[in-house]
Protein backbone atom coordinates (compact mmCIF):
# COMPACT_ATOMS: atom_id res chain seq x y z
CA UNK A 1 0.00 0.00 0.00
CA UNK A 2 1.99 3.24 -1.01
CA UNK A 3 1.75 6.43 1.53
CA UNK A 4 -1.15 8.19 -0.38
CA UNK A 5 -3.69 5.41 0.28
CA UNK A 6 -2.32 4.52 3.22
CA UNK A 7 -2.48 8.31 4.89
CA UNK A 8 -6.09 8.15 2.89
CA UNK A 9 -7.23 5.36 5.20
CA UNK A 10 -5.65 6.40 8.27
CA UNK A 11 -7.77 10.15 8.02
CA UNK A 12 -10.73 8.06 7.98
CA UNK A 13 -10.44 5.33 9.98
CA UNK A 14 -8.70 8.22 12.36
CA UNK A 15 -10.33 8.32 16.37
CA UNK A 16 -9.60 12.18 16.10
CA UNK A 17 -11.94 12.48 13.39
CA UNK A 18 -14.48 11.17 15.42
CA UNK A 19 -14.09 13.32 18.01
CA UNK A 20 -14.04 16.63 16.01
CA UNK A 21 -17.07 15.13 13.72
CA UNK A 22 -18.87 14.49 16.99
CA UNK A 23 -18.37 17.97 18.20
CA UNK A 24 -19.16 19.66 14.69
CA UNK A 25 -22.79 18.20 15.25
CA UNK A 26 -23.21 19.62 18.80
CA UNK A 27 -22.16 23.47 17.42
CA UNK A 28 -24.36 22.65 14.48
CA UNK A 29 -27.32 21.52 16.95
CA UNK A 30 -26.65 24.35 19.28
CA UNK A 31 -26.82 26.78 16.28
CA UNK A 32 -29.87 25.03 15.20
CA UNK A 33 -31.51 25.04 17.99
CA UNK A 34 -30.91 29.22 18.71
CA UNK A 35 -31.85 29.93 14.81
CA UNK A 36 -35.48 28.22 15.16
CA UNK A 37 -36.59 31.16 16.80
CA UNK A 38 -36.11 32.79 14.10
CA UNK A 39 -36.84 30.74 10.98
CA UNK A 40 -38.83 27.79 12.37
CA UNK A 41 -38.60 23.78 12.23
CA UNK A 42 -39.24 23.39 8.55
CA UNK A 43 -36.18 26.02 7.32
CA UNK A 44 -34.33 24.81 10.06
CA UNK A 45 -34.06 21.30 8.81
CA UNK A 46 -34.02 22.35 5.66
CA UNK A 47 -30.93 24.83 6.34
CA UNK A 48 -29.01 22.95 8.71
CA UNK A 49 -29.82 19.14 8.67
CA UNK A 50 -30.62 18.64 5.33
CA UNK A 51 -27.62 20.22 3.64
CA UNK A 52 -23.96 19.73 2.90
CA UNK A 53 -23.64 22.89 3.94
CA UNK A 54 -24.79 25.81 6.12
CA UNK A 55 -25.18 28.62 3.91
CA UNK A 56 -24.74 32.42 4.54
CA UNK A 57 -25.52 35.37 2.12
CA UNK A 58 -23.44 38.10 1.66
CA UNK A 59 -26.01 41.21 3.19
CA UNK A 60 -27.48 43.01 0.39
CA UNK A 61 -26.48 40.21 -2.10
CA UNK A 62 -28.19 37.12 -3.00
CA UNK A 63 -24.56 35.27 -2.94
CA UNK A 64 -24.06 32.29 -0.45
CA UNK A 65 -21.30 31.02 0.85
CA UNK A 66 -20.85 28.01 2.64
CA UNK A 67 -20.05 29.10 6.52
CA UNK A 68 -20.31 25.37 7.92
CA UNK A 69 -20.71 21.79 8.05
CA UNK A 70 -24.16 21.02 7.20
CA UNK A 71 -26.16 17.78 8.65
CA UNK A 72 -25.43 15.68 5.57
CA UNK A 73 -21.85 16.23 5.31
CA UNK A 74 -21.24 15.77 8.83
CA UNK A 75 -23.51 12.68 9.30
CA UNK A 76 -21.75 11.05 5.98
CA UNK A 77 -18.06 11.67 7.65
CA UNK A 78 -19.14 9.91 10.30
CA UNK A 79 -21.06 6.80 8.58
CA UNK A 80 -17.83 6.56 6.88
CA UNK A 81 -16.12 7.10 9.76
CA UNK A 82 -17.84 4.31 11.88
CA UNK A 83 -17.47 1.55 8.88
CA UNK A 84 -14.00 2.09 8.01
CA UNK A 85 -12.74 1.95 11.71
CA UNK A 86 -14.67 -1.64 11.99
CA UNK A 87 -13.33 -2.49 8.48
CA UNK A 88 -9.54 -1.93 9.41
CA UNK A 89 -9.28 -1.36 13.59
CA UNK A 90 -11.94 -3.96 15.31
CA UNK A 91 -11.27 -8.21 15.03
CA UNK A 92 -14.68 -9.64 15.27
CA UNK A 93 -14.43 -11.96 18.00
CA UNK A 94 -17.15 -12.99 20.49
CA UNK A 95 -15.89 -10.95 23.37
CA UNK A 96 -16.54 -7.68 20.87
CA UNK A 97 -20.14 -8.98 19.48
CA UNK A 98 -21.97 -6.37 21.77
CA UNK A 99 -19.43 -3.51 20.32
CA UNK A 100 -20.11 -4.66 16.79
CA UNK A 101 -23.88 -4.97 17.50
CA UNK A 102 -24.06 -1.22 19.22
CA UNK A 103 -21.86 0.19 15.78
CA UNK A 104 -24.22 -1.52 13.74
CA UNK A 105 -27.13 0.00 15.07
CA UNK A 106 -25.76 3.13 14.72
CA UNK A 107 -24.55 2.77 11.08
CA UNK A 108 -28.18 1.97 10.74
CA UNK A 109 -29.69 4.88 12.74
CA UNK A 110 -27.71 6.96 10.17
CA UNK A 111 -28.74 5.34 7.51
CA UNK A 112 -32.19 5.80 8.51
CA UNK A 113 -32.08 9.45 8.91
CA UNK A 114 -30.50 10.08 5.69
CA UNK A 115 -33.43 7.89 3.86
CA UNK A 116 -36.04 9.87 5.65
CA UNK A 117 -34.50 13.30 5.13
CA UNK A 118 -34.43 12.25 1.48
CA UNK A 119 -38.02 10.32 1.09
CA UNK A 120 -39.86 11.54 3.88
CA UNK A 121 -43.27 13.67 2.43
CA UNK A 122 -45.79 15.33 4.68
CA UNK A 123 -49.22 16.46 3.31
CA UNK A 124 -52.47 16.96 4.62
CA UNK A 125 -56.17 16.02 3.78
CA UNK A 126 -59.26 18.09 4.73
CA UNK A 127 -62.52 16.79 4.86
CA UNK A 128 -65.79 17.78 5.29
CA UNK A 129 -68.55 15.34 6.62
CA UNK A 130 -69.79 14.11 3.63
CA UNK A 131 -66.93 14.84 0.85
CA UNK A 132 -64.72 12.07 -0.74
CA UNK A 133 -61.01 13.31 -1.78
CA UNK A 134 -58.68 11.26 -3.81
CA UNK A 135 -56.04 13.76 -2.99
CA UNK A 136 -53.50 15.55 -0.24
CA UNK A 137 -52.12 18.68 -0.25
CA UNK A 138 -48.75 20.40 0.80
CA UNK A 139 -48.64 22.62 3.58
CA UNK A 140 -45.78 24.37 2.25
CA UNK A 141 -45.50 23.94 -1.62
CA UNK A 142 -47.75 25.28 -4.15
CA UNK A 143 -48.31 24.53 -7.93
CA UNK A 144 -49.55 26.43 -11.07
CA UNK A 145 -52.30 24.59 -12.41
CA UNK A 146 -53.95 25.00 -15.87
CA UNK A 147 -56.97 22.89 -16.84
CA UNK A 148 -58.65 22.45 -19.61
CA UNK A 149 -62.50 22.04 -18.98
CA UNK A 150 -63.92 21.73 -22.17
CA UNK A 151 -65.47 17.97 -21.90
CA UNK A 152 -67.47 17.81 -19.23
CA UNK A 153 -66.90 14.44 -17.94
CA UNK A 154 -62.98 14.98 -17.82
CA UNK A 155 -60.13 17.72 -16.47
CA UNK A 156 -57.07 17.77 -18.46
CA UNK A 157 -54.79 19.25 -15.92
CA UNK A 158 -51.33 20.29 -16.53
CA UNK A 159 -49.01 21.42 -13.22
CA UNK A 160 -46.10 23.61 -12.89
CA UNK A 161 -44.12 23.77 -9.67
CA UNK A 162 -44.24 27.27 -8.03
CA UNK A 163 -40.10 26.41 -7.73
CA UNK A 164 -40.17 27.04 -12.08
CA UNK A 165 -42.46 30.04 -11.46
CA UNK A 166 -39.87 31.49 -8.86
CA UNK A 167 -36.81 31.04 -12.10
CA UNK A 168 -39.09 33.09 -14.58
CA UNK A 169 -38.16 30.81 -16.94
CA UNK A 170 -40.92 30.81 -20.34
CA UNK A 171 -41.74 27.17 -19.70
CA UNK A 172 -43.76 25.38 -23.10
CA UNK A 173 -45.32 22.06 -22.15
CA UNK A 174 -46.39 19.63 -24.94
CA UNK A 175 -50.22 20.09 -23.74
CA UNK A 176 -50.26 23.93 -23.84
CA UNK A 177 -51.01 25.70 -27.10
CA UNK A 178 -49.00 28.82 -25.41
CA UNK A 179 -46.46 29.36 -23.25
CA UNK A 180 -46.43 30.49 -19.33
CA UNK A 181 -43.73 33.45 -18.70
CA UNK A 182 -43.76 35.10 -14.96
CA UNK A 183 -43.84 38.59 -14.88
CA UNK A 184 -43.42 39.00 -10.97
CA UNK A 185 -43.12 36.59 -8.32
CA UNK A 186 -43.74 37.12 -4.83
CA UNK A 187 -43.15 34.33 -2.22
CA UNK A 188 -45.09 35.68 0.16
CA UNK A 189 -48.13 38.64 -0.27
CA UNK A 190 -51.07 40.23 0.63
CA UNK A 191 -54.10 40.58 -1.43
CA UNK A 192 -56.48 43.47 -1.44
CA UNK A 193 -59.34 45.10 -3.49
CA UNK A 194 -57.71 47.53 -5.35
CA UNK A 195 -59.06 51.28 -3.59
CA UNK A 196 -60.09 53.54 -6.67
CA UNK A 197 -58.04 54.90 -9.42
CA UNK A 198 -55.73 56.53 -7.65
CA UNK A 199 -53.62 53.46 -7.39
CA UNK A 200 -50.79 52.25 -9.32
CA UNK A 201 -51.92 50.02 -11.95
CA UNK A 202 -52.13 46.56 -11.52
CA UNK A 203 -49.62 44.36 -13.98
CA UNK A 204 -52.46 42.06 -14.38
CA UNK A 205 -54.56 42.57 -17.55
CA UNK A 206 -56.87 39.59 -17.60
CA UNK A 207 -59.04 37.46 -14.72
CA UNK A 208 -59.35 39.03 -11.57
CA UNK A 209 -56.26 40.50 -11.72
CA UNK A 210 -56.39 43.88 -12.53
CA UNK A 211 -59.18 44.75 -9.08
CA UNK A 212 -56.67 43.63 -6.80
CA UNK A 213 -53.46 44.50 -5.60
CA UNK A 214 -51.25 42.07 -4.34
CA UNK A 215 -48.27 43.69 -1.65
CA UNK A 216 -44.77 41.89 -0.85
CA UNK A 217 -44.49 40.65 2.48
CA UNK A 218 -41.54 39.23 4.19
CA UNK A 219 -41.30 35.35 4.62
CA UNK A 220 -43.08 33.88 7.70
CA UNK A 221 -40.85 30.61 9.49
CA UNK A 222 -43.20 30.50 12.50
CA UNK A 223 -44.94 26.93 12.80
CA UNK A 224 -48.72 28.20 13.46
CA UNK A 225 -47.93 30.56 10.14
CA UNK A 226 -47.67 29.86 6.27
CA UNK A 227 -46.97 31.82 3.22
CA UNK A 228 -49.17 33.14 0.90
CA UNK A 229 -47.28 32.79 -2.82
CA UNK A 230 -48.43 35.04 -5.71
CA UNK A 231 -47.67 35.48 -9.11
CA UNK A 232 -48.48 37.06 -12.13
CA UNK A 233 -47.99 35.56 -15.25
CA UNK A 234 -48.31 35.94 -18.93
CA UNK A 235 -49.44 33.22 -21.22
CA UNK A 236 -48.25 33.85 -24.66
CA UNK A 237 -49.73 31.78 -28.11
CA UNK A 238 -48.15 31.98 -31.50
CA UNK A 239 -50.27 35.10 -32.42
CA UNK A 240 -49.43 37.22 -29.07
CA UNK A 241 -50.51 37.70 -25.32
CA UNK A 242 -53.46 35.95 -24.15
CA UNK A 243 -53.12 38.30 -21.11
CA UNK A 244 -51.13 38.97 -17.80
CA UNK A 245 -52.73 36.67 -14.70
CA UNK A 246 -52.59 37.29 -11.04
CA UNK A 247 -52.31 33.58 -9.33
CA UNK A 248 -52.54 32.88 -5.95
CA UNK A 249 -53.98 29.99 -3.43
CA UNK A 250 -55.71 33.02 -1.77
CA UNK A 251 -57.97 33.44 -4.53
CA UNK A 252 -60.86 31.01 -4.41
CA UNK A 253 -62.44 31.87 -7.17
CA UNK A 254 -61.85 29.84 -10.38
CA UNK A 255 -60.45 32.61 -13.43
CA UNK A 256 -62.11 30.96 -17.18
CA UNK A 257 -60.55 32.08 -20.36
CA UNK A 258 -60.84 30.37 -24.01
CA UNK A 259 -58.51 29.91 -26.37
CA UNK A 260 -58.40 27.51 -29.70
CA UNK A 261 -61.96 26.51 -29.49
CA UNK A 262 -61.34 25.38 -25.80
CA UNK A 263 -62.19 26.19 -22.37
CA UNK A 264 -59.20 26.64 -19.89
CA UNK A 265 -59.19 27.14 -15.85
CA UNK A 266 -56.06 28.79 -14.44
CA UNK A 267 -55.20 29.39 -10.33
CA UNK A 268 -52.55 28.09 -8.24
CA UNK A 269 -53.11 25.88 -5.23
CA UNK A 270 -51.51 23.97 -2.90
CA UNK A 271 -49.16 20.75 -3.86
CA UNK A 272 -51.50 17.77 -4.76
CA UNK A 273 -50.42 14.17 -4.32
CA UNK A 274 -53.35 12.01 -5.70
CA UNK A 275 -53.54 8.61 -4.64
CA UNK A 276 -55.08 5.49 -6.11
CA UNK A 277 -58.18 5.11 -3.11
CA UNK A 278 -60.62 7.53 -1.87
CA UNK A 279 -61.72 8.47 1.89
CA UNK A 280 -64.77 9.81 2.13
CA UNK A 281 -65.64 11.86 5.90
CA UNK A 282 -68.96 9.81 7.36
CA UNK A 283 -68.73 11.69 10.94
CA UNK A 284 -66.26 14.00 12.98
CA UNK A 285 -66.36 13.54 16.70
CA UNK A 286 -65.04 16.82 18.51
CA UNK A 287 -65.26 16.49 22.64
CA UNK A 288 -63.68 18.55 24.62
CA UNK A 289 -63.69 18.45 28.71
CA UNK A 290 -66.56 20.42 30.18
CA UNK A 291 -66.03 24.34 30.80
CA UNK A 292 -63.02 24.38 28.97
CA UNK A 293 -61.32 24.09 24.93
CA UNK A 294 -59.14 21.25 26.17
CA UNK A 295 -59.54 18.23 23.73
CA UNK A 296 -60.94 15.69 24.88
CA UNK A 297 -61.58 13.41 21.80
CA UNK A 298 -60.97 14.23 18.31
CA UNK A 299 -62.00 11.12 15.88
CA UNK A 300 -62.58 10.68 12.47
CA UNK A 301 -65.33 8.26 10.46
CA UNK A 302 -64.13 7.64 7.02
CA UNK A 303 -64.77 5.17 4.42
CA UNK A 304 -62.22 4.09 2.06
CA UNK A 305 -62.47 2.89 -1.35
CA UNK A 306 -60.67 1.66 -4.23
CA UNK A 307 -61.35 1.87 -7.93
CA UNK A 308 -61.49 -1.73 -8.32
CA UNK A 309 -63.36 -2.76 -5.22
CA UNK A 310 -60.72 -4.58 -3.47
CA UNK A 311 -61.21 -2.31 -0.76
CA UNK A 312 -64.84 -0.86 0.94
CA UNK A 313 -64.36 -0.47 4.53
CA UNK A 314 -65.15 2.27 7.10
CA UNK A 315 -61.73 3.22 9.54
CA UNK A 316 -61.82 4.99 12.80
CA UNK A 317 -59.03 7.73 13.10
CA UNK A 318 -58.18 9.11 16.67
CA UNK A 319 -55.47 10.59 18.28
CA UNK A 320 -52.20 8.01 19.07
CA UNK A 321 -54.95 6.02 16.64
CA UNK A 322 -53.70 6.85 13.03
CA UNK A 323 -54.90 4.53 9.96
CA UNK A 324 -51.85 2.84 8.23
CA UNK A 325 -52.46 2.07 4.52
CA UNK A 326 -50.55 1.84 1.10
CA UNK A 327 -47.20 2.95 2.84
CA UNK A 328 -48.96 5.98 3.99
CA UNK A 329 -49.47 7.21 7.76
CA UNK A 330 -53.08 9.18 8.33
CA UNK A 331 -53.14 11.08 11.51
CA UNK A 332 -56.01 12.93 12.98
CA UNK A 333 -54.26 16.42 13.12
CA UNK A 334 -56.69 19.21 13.66
CA UNK A 335 -60.80 19.45 14.28
CA UNK A 336 -63.56 21.90 13.75
CA UNK A 337 -66.81 20.68 15.17
CA UNK A 338 -68.50 23.64 14.26
CA UNK A 339 -68.26 22.90 10.51
CA UNK A 340 -67.99 19.21 10.71
CA UNK A 341 -64.61 19.50 9.29
CA UNK A 342 -61.36 17.39 10.14
CA UNK A 343 -57.54 17.48 9.17
CA UNK A 344 -55.73 14.51 8.63
CA UNK A 345 -51.82 14.72 8.32
CA UNK A 346 -50.58 12.18 5.88
CA UNK A 347 -47.06 11.23 6.17
CA UNK A 348 -44.96 8.94 3.33
CA UNK A 349 -41.83 7.56 5.24
CA UNK A 350 -40.67 4.36 3.78
CA UNK A 351 -37.76 4.34 6.48
CA UNK A 352 -40.17 4.62 9.55
CA UNK A 353 -39.40 1.33 11.18
CA UNK A 354 -35.35 2.00 10.56
CA UNK A 355 -35.16 3.99 14.36
CA UNK A 356 -37.05 1.28 16.22
CA UNK A 357 -34.75 -1.27 14.63
CA UNK A 358 -31.46 0.76 15.24
CA UNK A 359 -32.55 1.48 18.68
CA UNK A 360 -33.09 -2.01 19.70
CA UNK A 361 -30.01 -3.26 18.06
CA UNK A 362 -28.18 -0.33 20.02
CA UNK A 363 -30.00 -1.52 23.09
CA UNK A 364 -29.49 -5.12 22.68
CA UNK A 365 -25.49 -4.58 22.25
CA UNK A 366 -24.85 -2.31 25.26
CA UNK A 367 -26.63 -5.35 27.25
CA UNK A 368 -24.88 -8.37 25.69
CA UNK A 369 -21.40 -5.73 26.31
CA UNK A 370 -22.57 -5.90 29.78
CA UNK A 371 -23.55 -9.37 30.08
CA UNK A 372 -19.87 -10.35 28.50
CA UNK A 373 -17.90 -8.37 30.97
CA UNK A 374 -19.97 -9.19 33.88
CA UNK A 375 -19.04 -12.61 33.01
CA UNK A 376 -15.52 -12.33 32.98
CA UNK A 377 -15.56 -10.42 36.25
CA UNK A 378 -17.55 -12.90 37.97
CA UNK A 379 -15.01 -15.92 36.64
CA UNK A 380 -12.00 -13.38 38.00
CA UNK A 381 -13.73 -13.33 41.19
CA UNK A 382 -14.42 -17.00 41.70
CA UNK A 383 -10.99 -17.48 40.51
CA UNK A 384 -9.65 -15.49 43.43
CA UNK A 385 -11.51 -16.81 45.65
CA UNK A 386 -10.36 -20.47 44.80
CA UNK A 387 -6.28 -19.24 45.29
CA UNK A 388 -6.55 -17.35 47.89
CA UNK A 389 -2.86 -15.78 48.23
CA UNK A 390 -0.32 -17.26 50.16
CA UNK A 391 0.42 -15.38 53.50
CA UNK A 392 4.01 -15.09 54.24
Amino acid sequence: MNDTVRQFRDFFVSLRLTVVLLALSMILVFAATLDQVNLGIWAVQEKYFHSLFVLWRIPGTAIPLPVFPGGYLIGGFLLVNLVAAHVYRFKLTWRKSGIFLTHAGLILLLVGELLSGLWQEEFQLQLREGETKTYAESYRYNELAIIDTTDPQFDDVVVIPETLLADSTPIQHPKLPFRVVTKEYYPNAALRLRAGTGENPSLATAGIGPQITATPLPLTYKQDERNWPAAFVELAGPEGSLGIWLVSPQLQAPQTFDYGGRTWRIGMRPQRAYKPFSLTLLKTTHDVYLGTDIPKNFASRLRLTTPDGRDDREVLIYMNNPLRYAGLTFYQYQMDGEHAMSVLQVVRNPSWRLPYISCAMITLGLIVQFCIHLSGFIGKRRASAAYPPARP
